[in-house]
């Protein structure tokens, strides 16, 4: 069994993988001591299933990004068609994507990388055992970037409609008819865009959507921003405002999700969509029942820490909410803060 140490090991190619990767660079870890593990190396569920979903982000900060870790080296990469577009306007993920994937080739070249799923973790003699399917490794720390799964409410007797599915326009028109009454759960970023397209380019007959509060708006101050993470913004929020807190298109309800509403109405579904949020993957940690983190830090265990969708940062802003941030730039400033902080409490 081929064996190799390293100081650190970064498990998952998505987003936040290459984010990792870039910044451990950044702090002058010797390229030979990391490890890089993914499956694929194709930019994760990002870049395999999000490209066709348009951003909440505007292209200014993903091409702030891309400059942002010296170690990405996007100085000498090609001229990718987000440098055309409207830096204060949205893109569908795929122009986010391609430049991922050169940067993710890049590192993938400068670094160990390994292809392969990893099936559980072990601390041994202050080193953990990362154990493949037939190639055991040892690091002395590892960062754990393994992204997270859609969650489901998996009512019976409705067909579901998988949230990468719903966000795709195109794959979600084929999937439905004219004959469909579509039940949407949810009223997050991906929910309104989900609902503009079924009113917009579905031929549906009837769309429901199930919500448990209000819409929430991210407003900008001189002082910072509310709902920074979990208020809609640019043109969702624009037709959000319009549609829903505005006047309702013809085939549009919407239901407060509650036990006697959903009895009443979702037997009239014959489809749903759940877009009401992601959880994270499993990975089997010798002696932790279950993967918690400190949602400050992201530290699991010592020399054991938790990035990405799957291990979002908590914060509470200082007119008192408390959000959890998920964004491609959120996670690179966020990991700038606590990387010292896993760099002395590692094993």
């Amino acid at each position: 069994m081929h064996k190799h140490i390293a100081s650190w090991a970064v498990i998952g190619a998505g987003p936040a993988g290459i984010i990792a990767v870039g910044k451990l660079l950044d702090i002058g870890i010797n390229p030979k001591e990391i490890l890089w593990i993914d499956p694929e190396f194709k930019v994760g569920d990002f870049g395999k299933h999000w490209r066709n979903v348009v951003s909440n982000t505007n292209v200014w900060g993903f091409i702030k990004l891309f400059y942002a870790c010296n170690a990405f080296k996007f100085g000498s990469a090609p001229d990718f068609e987000i440098n055309k577009r409207d830096l204060f306007g949205s893109c569908r993920l795929a122009l986010v994507a391609d430049p991922l994937q050169w940067i993710s080739d890049h590192l993938k070249s400068t670094v160990n990388s390994i292809y392969g799923m990893v099936s559980n973790l072990k601390m041994c003699d202050r080193h953990w055992h990362i154990n493949l399917e037939n190639i055991q490794l040892k690091s002395k720390n590892v960062v754990l970037a393994i992204g997270a799964e859609p969650k489901s409410l998996s009512f019976a007797n409705v067909e579901e409609i998988p949230l990468k599915v719903a966000l795709d326009s195109h794959k979600l028109e084929r999937v439905c008819n004219q004959e469909d009454t579509i039940g949407i759960f949810g009223s997050s970023h991906s929910a309104i865009l989900i609902l503009k397209t079924l009113l917009e380019k579905c031929n549906v007959k009837k769309v429901l959507n199930f919500y448990l509060s209000p819409l929430r708006y991210q407003v900008k101050f001189d002082d910072g921003i509310l709902f920074a993470d979990t208020g809609l913004k640019a043109e969702t929020a624009a037709w959000a405002r319009a549609n829903i807190d505005g006047k309702l298109p013809e085939k549009l309800e919407r239901i407060l999700s509650n036990k006697v509403n959903l009895q009443k109405t979702l037997p009239l579904c014959s489809k749903v969509i759940y877009a009401i949020g992601f959880e994270k993957r499993n990975i089997k940690v010798h002696g932790i029942e279950k993967l918690e983190y400190h949602p400050k830090t992201g530290i699991i265990a010592p020399g054991l820490f938790g990035f990405g969708i799957a291990f979002p940062q908590a914060q509470t802003d200082h007119y008192g909410t408390l959000e959890y941030r998920v964004g491609l730039g959120k996670f690179y400033y966020y990991l700038t803060h606590i990387l010292p902080i896993w760099m002395s409490y590692g094993a």
